[in-house]
């Protein structure tokens, strides 16, 4: 080998490997082996992994200067990552050598990598698909730079007190982050507030914004490996600092406050994953945060195409980008601005430019969460793309009253400014006209979409509208995840199911009937059920039964998601117990987790039932372990590793038409749990896939439901017409899960009984008696066993890597490098 370069991109032997811990030790934490912590190990064990890395980053790196080369950005308010050790471990094929040489060093990997912080990048779903798709993109060899906030603090870390979530600090980057690289010379400074003035330059009428003041980012790179293919890709994190950080007038004058009040402010910006937008001042830091990301990273799109002798006007051709939802759709704005203002270019000219190279994922069916802001709220940071949305608004809506003869009713409906009421900007449409491409995230979401939510653009602009159903990355949610499964996997039908699910893991079927084959897979179930248990009563104190049937519901907490209909469902089987100690019930361990928004009082008091069902359930003597109730505190990447491969059944019960798509269930279907759900979101493809037979469907769809609401639906005379029902919900309002206090629980039995917006009552009785189902079955442990294969067979589409493909080839028109 002529240089260390060379060297330390070669095959490693385990001595090789350790005698580089040992060196990152001494030279970067600067400890001796004798006082270094876990947590100096960890940081050695990860700087020798990242070393790996290296010379395919630096590579990347400069291939991004050749202009042959079409990227992909991404453009996400969240990458909710995970741990990094494992997954680099898999993706380099290193996991085997590395644990070897950190076990001549007395250590255990398990314990090392168990001390990795998660990052805290993401809440939920978005921003697991967006690190999903990080992989596949790598792993495909497609050229991509994510693009988001290096948030200082995560969502936030969950505790239960007295059944109460309360919120602590997630402080992930205490210890510092090994597997990232600060790139102070990439910074951009982005303007806030002020006025704008017009000025003629050339017979040409120009703007100019005038901030009230200016905050940098600064860009901090994180490279993301394929499998096993020697690519990384790049996920570029902004960070927000001051201009300048300290005002020496004010020192000088002895404010000494004032001397560092820029520098708070600006750091501000990108403190907090999703501050709390309730008050008028969390609006205002959202609306600037992902103002602040969207601008670096366009900023950043921008100097990279000139850099690489690339004309501006080619850019939809050399780097499409896409954004993840609505969270960056203010980019139509800016990169308007950027083109019109900064690089003078012609608006008609900007705007094709514009159109052509920004794509749209859209990831929900709630009203609530297609974002709106006031317009006073805009104006006040961004009076410039205030200006640009009118014009855009204002040109688009000429062309539709030419197109639709003077249709006021159509343009109201399609404006990017909502005047009912109080006036708002509606940042889907500007995404919707801002983009040459809409996506939903499932067929059922993608089809709603186009009749309901979205309509009126897709009868404008059929040609726009595409479906890409998620997917989730093999390497993690099952080769990282669950190693047993994956090594039973690979040893029948070989290891090429891991970057081709789709091909390949219907492969798994032809063994749904041997006798051997099931017990293992029986046998390593059990032990991740072992594994879980032990865990959960470390962390709870709660002890289950790995022989019980566990029933789980881990996902963000939402009334639509509907975690208090599987509470009625616990007291359901709690009362028939009561009634009589004798009867026959399969025993049951429910393990629920997901966080609350701080701000979301219903969605908190449900996490509050949840563990006060525990409470009284667990510790009754007539139910004899037959029914356990897990609040899991803390759900996130990190312990999904746990939950995912040792659930027996996947709940998913959203109200039909409500869920966009999920992953949490396709994560559990992968690992052989069996689903109870709604036909929602991605529900219905997973339906489809793994057949009829191995799948526990109830309830409403979305063509019932939106009918039943048309019709005013009624809760109470349900919950009159259903004596079971009626005794669930007596039993919750006469305080027995309150300690007496019969006003607790009250909001959640109003809410059922008087509106039940999600129909939580109306789909009961269905759900009830499809969970019957699931008990009968679960008493035929060869069968349940035979339908689990079969569900980890049929799971091939639900591959990241399938996704990215038809990104590919829909949307962004891209062809993965030879």
């Amino acid at each position: 080998m002529n240089t260390y370069v060379e060297q330390i991109a070669a095959p490693d032997k385990p001595e090789e490997l350790k005698n580089d811990i040992l060196n990152n030790l001494y030279f970067i934490k600067g400890k001796s082996t004798g006082l270094a912590t876990m947590n100096d190990w960890y940081i050695a064990v990860a700087y020798t992994v990242r070393n790996r890395m290296m010379k395919n980053w630096v590579e990347l790196l400069q291939r991004l200067r050749d202009k042959d080369l079409k990227i992909v950005g991404y453009l996400s308010a969240e990458f909710l990552v995970g741990p990094h050790l494992g997954n680099a471990l898999i993706n380099l094929d290193m996991f085997t050598k590395i644990k070897e040489a950190v076990e001549q060093l007395g250590l255990d990997l398990n314990k090392l990598m168990e001390q990795e912080d998660e990052p805290g990048l993401g809440n939920g779903g978005l921003g697991r698909l967006a690190a999903c798709f990080l992989d596949s993109l790598t792993t495909l060899k497609v050229p991509a730079i994510g693009f988001g906030i290096r948030y200082e603090f995560g969502i936030f870390e969950q505790e239960i007190h007295d059944g109460w979530q309360v919120e602590k600090t997630d402080k992930w980057l205490r210890y510092g982050n090994p597997w990232e690289i600060a790139r102070p010379e990439i910074s951009f400074n982005v303007k806030l507030g002020g006025h704008t003035e017009s000025y003629v330059d050339d017979d040409k009428y120009r703007v100019k914004w005038v901030p009230a003041y200016e905050v940098k980012g600064v860009a901090y790179d994180t490279a993301i490996p394929g499998y096993k293919n020697g690519g990384v890709n790049l996920l570029r994190l902004w960070k927000s600092e001051a201009v300048e950080s300290f005002d020496f007038n004010a020192f000088n004058k002895g404010d000494y406050y004032s001397a560092v009040d820029e520098k708070i402010f600006s750091e501000t910006i990108s403190k907090i994953l999703y501050p709390n937008d309730e008050p008028e001042r969390g609006k205002k830091l959202r609306l600037t945060q992902q103002y602040f990301f969207v601008s670096c990273s366009l900023q950043n799109v921008l100097k990279l195409q000139l850099l690489r002798g690339l004309a501006i006007k080619d850019l939809p051709n050399t780097m499409p980008l896409q954004l993840n939802d609505t969270h960056p759709s203010i980019a139509v704005a800016e990169l308007m601005r950027l083109l019109v203002d900064e690089y003078f270019i012609d608006w008609d000219e900007a705007w094709n430019i514009t159109k052509n190279t920004l794509g749209y994922t859209n990831h929900t069916l709630l009203p609530e969460a297609l974002e709106k802001w006031s317009l006073p709220l805009f104006a006040s940071v961004l009076p410039r793309h205030l200006e640009i949305i009118y014009e855009i608004n204002n040109r688009f809506l000429n062309e539709v009253k030419i197109k639709y003869n003077g249709d006021d009713q159509l343009a109201r409906r399609l404006s990017i400014i909502d005047e009912e009421g109080e006036r708002y900007v509606r940042m889907a449409h500007l995404a919707c006209i801002g983009s040459h491409a809409v996506n939903g995230v499932s067929a059922l979401h993608t089809e709603l979409l186009k009749r309901d939510v979205l309509r009126d653009f897709y009868e404008l602009s059929p040609e726009k509208f595409f479906n890409v159903t998620n997917g989730v990355t093999p390497r993690r949610w099952i080769k990282l995840y669950n190693p047993k499964l994956a090594h039973l996997i690979s040893r029948n039908i070989g290891e090429r199911w891991i970057t081709s699910l789709e091909t390949d893991l219907i492969k798994l079927e032809k063994f749904a009937d041997n006798k051997g084959f099931k017990e293992i897979w029986e046998q390593i179930k059990h032990q991740n059920k072992i594994e879980l248990a032990n865990i959960i009563k470390a962390r709870t104190g709660i002890e289950v039964s790995p022989d019980s049937l566990f029933d789980v519901q881990v996902k963000r907490l939402h009334e639509y998601k509907r975690q208090h209909l599987n509470v009625l469902h616990i007291i359901s089987l709690y009362n028939r117990i009561k009634k009589n100690p004798s009867v026959d019930i399969i025993p049951r361990t429910f393990i629920f987790g997901g966080k609350a928004a701080p701000g979301y009082f219903m969605a908190k008091l449900i996490i509050k039932l949840i563990n006060a069902v525990g409470v009284i359930v667990n510790n009754d003597p007539d139910i004899e372990d037959r029914i356990k109730v897990v609040f899991f505190p803390d759900f996130n990447v990190k312990s999904s590793e746990h939950i995912y491969k040792a659930a027996d059944l996947s709940e998913q019960i959203s109200t039909a038409g409500k869920e966009a798509s999920g992953t949490g269930n396709m994560k559990f279907s992968l690992n052989g749990a069996l689903t109870i759900g709604t036909y929602d979101g991605a529900n219905v493809e997973i339906f489809e896939a793994v057949g009829a037979e191995n799948f526990f469907l109830f309830g409403l769809t979305a063509d019932e439901v939106f009918t039943i609401k048309r019709n005013r639906y009624n809760p109470y005379e349900i919950y009159l017409g259903n004596a079971e029902l009626k005794e669930v919900i007596d039993l919750i309002q006469s305080g027995v899960f309150s300690k007496g206090d019969n006003n607790l629980f009250r909001p959640i039995i109003d809410s059922l009984l008087g509106q039940d917006p999600y129909l939580v009552l109306q789909d009961f009785q269905a759900y009830i008696d499809c969970q019957q189902k699931v008990s009968d079955a679960y008493r035929n442990k060869d069968h349940w066993t035979k339908m689990s294969i079969l569900n980890v067979a049929r799971m091939g589409k639900f591959s990241s890597d399938r996704s990215i493909k038809e990104y590919c080839e829909k949307i962004w028109r891209i062809r993965p490098l030879q």
